[in-house]
């Protein structure tokens, strides 16, 4: 299952006070085109519209709000075999305390790579690599 990875697009926020993480997510192709920073860049900004549009659906619900700031977008490459345990372990945690430190160290202990994504008006989705010394932040 280690050579079958898993594209997974996550977003951290809170909507009338309870905090929400809706994930989406696709096998990546072993052909997978990356980018020059290794990042599965075209399925990566699919993933990322396709989960912000489900989150702008939610907005008709109420206000929402990111809880991690810049981090609060996030694409992350894992096995097959965290799908059933490891992540909704995480989810859960998240849920509970919304500590988003903890909730990135164990996203980076379970993924093989992890990008934020963030945009600037007139420049394409960027993707930054989250390192275990951002941590924290």
């Amino acid at each position: 299952m280690a050579d079958s990875p898993y594209l997974l697009a996550i977003a951290l926020f809170t909507q009338n006070g309870t905090r929400a993480m809706p994930l989406g997510g696709r096998s990546l192709p072993k052909d997978a085109t990356q980018d020059e920073a290794g990042v599965p860049a075209q399925i990566a900004r699919e993933l990322a519209l396709e989960l912000l549009l489900r989150v702008w659906q939610r907005s008709d619900q109420g206000p929402l709000q990111r809880q991690a700031g810049s981090g609060s977008l996030l694409i992350a490459e894992l096995g097959m075999e965290h799908l059933p345990e490891d992540l909704p372990r995480l989810k859960a945690d998240w849920l509970t305390t919304g500590d988003k430190a903890a909730f990135r160290r164990g996203l980076l202990a379970i993924s093989s790579r992890c990008w934020s994504v963030s945009v600037a008006k007139f420049e394409p989705i960027a993707f930054t690599a989250l390192e275990a010394s951002q941590m924290e932040a």
